[in-house]
């Protein structure tokens, strides 16, 4: 670097002037002052340069400083020889004309300094003189305008500068000149809304006179008043009002009576004033985040107390607030403690780091006033409001739009009343003037008329949008009129999941005899809620069609998710087109909503929607196919690329995951970043975060990703082989290649497969993956050897069976044993037993869930031995029973992992769960009515009772608990109560929130009693299966995976893949042993349910697998049993092994192995 360098990249010009050659040019451009006399000459000359520039800049300053000093002292002089001429003007006796004050006033205007205590006395004077003559119109000529403009701004200085006990005349008189002048204020507008708040703040409501009350009243409304003389800007005074007046945090005064004010204002202007300062973002950035919410708690409590409707320009300016302040209200209302008691057994360690906020809870009042946006008064006045606004058909998208923005909002601000929100919403009706008259239509049909209109719908709806992935792109850029549109979708799309939620079948398409029966209100309301068969195929198709890009192209949708756009607040457009494609971070407008939001909400109406077609169905068994989206023949060999692509980039991420947040730290900004909590701070970069991985699993594995969220457009067959070879890469990748259980093995004891290990080390891996397991209690010992394991439990293990001597049964565990072992885990887990608390129960039909007691009933049995909830004991005992779940959950993974089905039929509700763990996490299952028809069939004929009810509900005394019934050691049982929601037992079941208190009680059933159950089961079986895996099947789907395929026993597969040993083995000329043939003669003979009887003898289960028999493991085999043909046909089910004596007719054959399938004789006639 040079040393001359100045911030500039260019050489220097190096300029000689000592006359001697320098014969380095890449030399430093300086040099010394004595290499010689000329160079001495020139530094010299130089430095006296510099020494006579320095002396002219201090003759410049000192003149500058006398120039100031003799203007200030000047001016003071000035001042002074003004006060000694107004002091001598009121030092003369008192004269009531007005002479007096017409000569103090300039002498006032020139003098006053509100620092000086003496001026400020001054000021009282004139203000005395000025009262002495009394409030007379012709007393307003005493000065010009501009004196009493000037006046006015004095007033002001001087109270800025005053407690509010000694400022009432000094108001008065300030208060007259603006009733008499109002453009006198505005210059000072803001100065006098300000000064006007701190009064306000020191004025207690209830210890001040009546007299001040008014006088606090009309200086906050005064320079808002209509005044047809004067043009005064009223706009801009209504929004110094907002914005330097109500975001004070101390108006006592107005809290506690805003009625006073509130009538003297016109809120529509204000309304206005608010919208229009949010449209300019620059306006906001003097305004904290503390000022905004209490505008925003001003701005509700004054609408609040105006009886009359003030149109849709209040929705609009409390929307916008609202968008603006979305994260710090969600993080902090959230501080005041859960407003839903379902989720009250959720276990603090799921919750996320976000409610690690350094902000402070809301004031009681404000905290009433943001409760007022939620509740049934607030959701009603809402309604009216929008209601008496419209006018006419051609407005509803866009008056549409205004509710939906609103109302998405709101469910963003208040998760924990999103509920509540959805209910009120469903339950209002909404009205269109027409020529015709005024209709009232139920919100839902409302927004479906208006979401079905819109363009944005009608595109996708379109057969190219199929086609073309860049239509859906081109529709979710921002723009303002799609934008409106999209909010009208989105808000169907939510009230629409709530309504599938509290509608059982029978309601959701109703046949004709049902329709003309009598209804009570509320099943009337879901009924006339709801879509026909036809507008249910085009919402679905618009589903399809809308969720298919946002996985399958969401880099074309998003492909700058690594920044977000610094957006307008109003409009959610980028501020430089180079972030235009960034913009998707405000999505519709609404500030934190982007395209994953939307693509999460259609996806579960999509879901749902076929959850129930798949539970009764009403649409075309192919009507969800996509499959003319993808190349079928090469789909498995490219899904199974994208998932090994996957678990290579799983792996890189955990090498950098210390990096990530310094990455994301520093990439939020907007006006209001620096004024965000911290934990709003952290929800903006974990959104960013999510944004960044949903776009990275897209380009490495867009099949992938419609596999795990849109399974339903691929074939089932094909989804299982997906299965089978996601399994069969995993045990390839784990096990070093060698998938054989044998391989592996020898593998391990030589130190390969992924040990790198000695054979003694290899011993003991081998060690811990063996266990002795004594009948009867197969499942207690297998827990206490194997539980350690982990996911280790995925390779092969090695099981001793021991007799009551601990002796060893003979046999070599070949697969046959592990086989035997995991079917006795089962039936043992999942059966009944008389030690220690039931894990699972059955409903009616015999389909078995985990037992939602069970946690209650072994606290009883921990009481009963005199523990305390506080003892290490009482601790270690309720996470042993957790432990024993999640090793169920393991057991039923390794069978599903190994391909052997298990003769066990889980509830619906149940497997729902486990496709919903793939999804995210178990809390997204959504309960639903009809699955609680699965779990309590009463308690469900219960509630639709409760639904269809005609009368008034209150009458039967409910309330927001729900009993639930535990039952202790000895067998007694006894009741505990237990809220709903927050303060349930104080809130009556009424005709209005009846369908908020059957979804409480369906989800508290379905969701948060059976949680800490549910989740530890998932959480083992997620340790075996990838819980992605498991969310490409249905409910339906996964009992076939568990159980086999319930479809017609194929013989020809199951003799195709059929071995033979002993005399049976077949020799060179390839034909079968003569038994053999006439025992496939009799399968071909047996009905369908005989050759279930059959398969289940010898395999242990009545069920195919879904690929055939193929996949059967260990296959399917037959062996002779000996000439005695008195003897039954016995069975190794360990092994599927069918021991057949050589029969010498069909007849006998046929009858002996009746007799064996139906009396149960088995292995021990061998």
């Amino acid at each position: 670097m040079f040393p001359t360098f100045s911030g500039s990249s260019r050489r220097p010009r190096n300029v000689n002037l000592s006359g001697q050659r320098n014969t380095n040019p890449w030399a430093t451009s300086s040099w010394s002052p004595t290499t010689s006399g000329a160079s001495k000459t020139v530094a010299q000359a130089q430095a006296e340069r510099e020494k006579r520039q320095r002396e002219r800049d201090e003759l410049n300053a000192a003149k500058r400083l006398q120039r100031v000093w003799r203007g200030h002292t000047g001016r003071q002089s000035f001042k002074q020889t003004c006060r000694e001429r107004y002091d001598a003007l009121y030092g003369q006796p008192i004269d009531h004309d007005s002479s007096r004050v017409t000569s103090a006033l300039p002498l006032l205007l020139l003098l006053f300094d509100p620092m000086q205590t003496d001026d400020q006395h001054r000021v009282d004077l004139f203000i005395q003189d000025l009262g002495a003559l009394k409030s007379d119109p012709a007393n307003f000529g005493l000065f010009g305008p501009k004196s009493w403009d000037r006046l006015a701004q004095l007033l002001i200085g001087a109270l800025e500068r005053r407690p509010a006990s000694s400022s009432q005349a000094l108001l008065s008189v300030l208060l007259d000149i603006i009733r008499r002048r109002q453009p006198a204020i505005i210059p000072i507008i803001n100065r006098y809304y300000k000064l006007l708040s701190k009064y306000f703040e020191q004025s207690n409501y209830l210890s001040i006179s009546v007299e001040q009350q008014e006088t606090l009243t009309e200086a906050a409304t005064i320079p808002l008043e209509s005044n047809p003389g004067e043009a005064l800007p009223r706009l801009r005074a209504y929004q110094a009002f907002a914005f330097s007046f109500l975001s004070s945090s101390s108006l006592s005064f107005l809290q506690q009576d805003p009625v006073q004010i509130a009538r003297r204002l016109d809120l529509q202007i204000l309304s206005q004033g608010v919208i229009d300062a949010y449209s300019r973002p620059e306006f906001l950035s003097t305004l904290s985040k503390n000022g905004s919410l209490w505008l925003l708690a001003h701005f509700i409590a004054l609408n609040r107390s105006n009886p009359t409707s003030q149109g849709s320009k209040y929705l609009e300016a409390l929307y916008l607030q609202l968008s603006l302040l979305v994260d710090d209200i969600r993080v902090r209302y959230g501080r005041h403690g859960p407003h839903n008691g379902t989720n009250d057994s959720f276990d603090a360690s799921e919750r996320g780091d976000n409610e690690a906020d350094d902000s402070v809870p809301f004031s009681t009042w404000m905290l009433d006033q943001l409760n007022f946006l939620v509740d049934e008064d607030g959701i009603s006045e809402l309604l009216s409001r929008f209601t008496s606004t419209i006018s006419a058909s051609d407005r509803l998208s866009e008056e549409a739009s205004l509710l939906a923005g609103y109302t998405l909002v709101l469910l963003k601000c208040f998760p924990s009343h999103s509920d509540d929100i959805k209910m009120r919403l469903f339950q209002g009706d909404i009205s269109t003037t027409s020529s015709s008259g005024s209709i009232a239509t139920p919100s839902v049909k409302y927004f479906w008329k208006a979401a079905s209109n819109t363009d944005v719908f009608r595109d996708i709806m379109q057969p190219k949008a199929q086609q073309q992935p860049s239509l859906v792109v081109t529709l979710l850029r921002p723009d303002s009129t799609r934008d409106r549109e999209w909010r009208t979708i989105l808000l169907f799309l939510e009230l629409y999941n709530f309504l599938l939620r509290v509608t059982d079948d029978e309601d959701f398409l109703p046949a004709e005899i049902q329709i003309l029966s009598q209804q009570s209100p509320a099943t009337l309301r879901i009924r006339s809620s709801g879509l026909s068969l036809n507008e249910l195929k085009q919402l679905v198709n618009f589903l399809k069609n809308l969720s298919f890009p946002l996985y399958y192209n969401l880099p074309m949708i998003m492909p700058s998710a690594s920044r977000p756009a610094r957006t307008s607040i109003i409009s959610g457009k980028p501020n430089t087109e180079e972030e235009a494609e960034a913009a998707q971070t405000s999505f519709a407008g609404i500030i934190g909503m982007d395209v994953l939001s939307l693509r999460s909400v259609s996806t579960t109406t999509m879901r749902s929607l076929y959850e129930r077609d798949s539970r009764r169905r009403f649409l075309p068994s192919d009507f969800w196919l996509m499959t003319s989206k993808f190349d079928m023949n090469g789909f498995i060999s490219a899904v199974v690329l994208e998932e090994q692509q996957k678990d290579q980039m799983a792996e890189d991420e955990e090498d950098s995951d210390d990096d990530s947040d310094m990455d994301t730290r520093d990439t939020f900004y907007s006006f209001t970043a620096q004024r965000l909590s911290r934990a709003a701070q952290i929800e903006q970069r974990r959104r960013l975060r999510k944004v960044q991985r949903e776009q990275l699993l897209a380009q490495v594995g867009p099949k992938l990703e419609i596999l795990r969220n849109m399974p339903f457009v691929i074939p089932f067959e094909v989804r299982v082989q997906i299965f089978r070879q996601f399994v069969y890469l995993d045990k390839a990748k784990r096990r070093g290649g060698n998938v054989d259980a044998d391989r592996w093995r020898l593998s391990v004891m030589s130190g390969e497969g992924g040990f790198n290990s000695p054979s003694g080390r290899g011993r003991d891996v081998l060690g811990r993956h063996s266990a002795r397991v004594r009948r009867g209690r197969v499942f207690d010992d297998a827990y206490e050897q194997f539980y350690s394991l982990g996911d280790g439990l995925k390779e092969p293990i090695q099981i001793t069976f021991v007799d009551r001597f601990n002796q060893p049964e003979a046999g070599i565990d070949g697969g046959g044993v592990t086989k035997e072992f995991l079917t006795s885990v089962t039936d043992e887990a999942f059966s009944p037993g008389s030690s220690g608390p039931n894990l699972f129960v059955t409903n009616s039909q015999n389909l078995l869930y985990p037992n939602p007691t069970a946690f209650d009933d072994y606290a009883e049995v921990l009481r009963r031995r005199r523990w305390s909830e506080n003892d290490a004991k009482w601790r270690e005992s309720m996470a042993d029973l957790a432990k024993r779940y999640e090793f169920l959950g393991r057991v039923l993974g390794k069978c599903m992992y190994e391909g052997i089905l298990i003769d066990k039929a889980f509830a619906g509700f149940f497997l729902l769960k486990w496709s919903a763990s793939g999804q995210g996490s178990l809390t997204d299952y959504r309960a639903n009515l009809n699955d609680l028809r699965d779990l309590d069939p009463e308690l469900y004929q219960g509630l639709i009772n409760l639904k269809n009810y005609p009368g008034k509900v209150i009458d039967l005394s409910l309330d927001f608990t729900i009993t639930d019934q535990v039952t202790g050691p000895s067998g007694v049982s006894r009741t505990i109560t237990r809220p709903l929601c927050k303060n349930g037992e104080d809130i009556p079941v009424t005709n209005t929130n009846r369908p908020l208190y059957i979804s409480y009680v369906t989800n508290h059933r379905l969701v948060a009693q059976p949680y800490r159950q549910t989740r530890a089961f998932l959480k083992g079986l997620g340790s075996i299966i990838n819980p992605a895996w498991l969310s490409m099947f249905n409910q339906s789907e996964l009992q076939r995976l568990v159980g086999g395929d319930s479809s017609e026993i194929d013989v020809d597969d199951l003799r195709r893949n059929t071995q033979y040993s002993g005399l049976y083995a077949i020799g060179d000329d390839g034909m079968e042993h003569p038994t053999v043939q006439m025992f496939w003669q009799v399968m071909h003979e047996f009905r369908d349910s005989e050759r279930r009887e059959v398969l289940k003898y010898v395999t242990s289960t009545p069920r195919a697998p879904l690929l055939g028999f193929s996949q059967l493991s260990p296959r399917f085999s037959i062996r002779d049993g000996g000439t005695d043909e008195e003897r039954l046909p016995s069975t190794s089910t360990c092994v599927n092994l069918l021991k057949l004596p050589r029969y010498s007719s069909k007849n006998t054959l046929k009858r002996k192995l009746l007799y064996a399938i139906q009396s149960g004789a088995g292995f021990d006639l061998s």
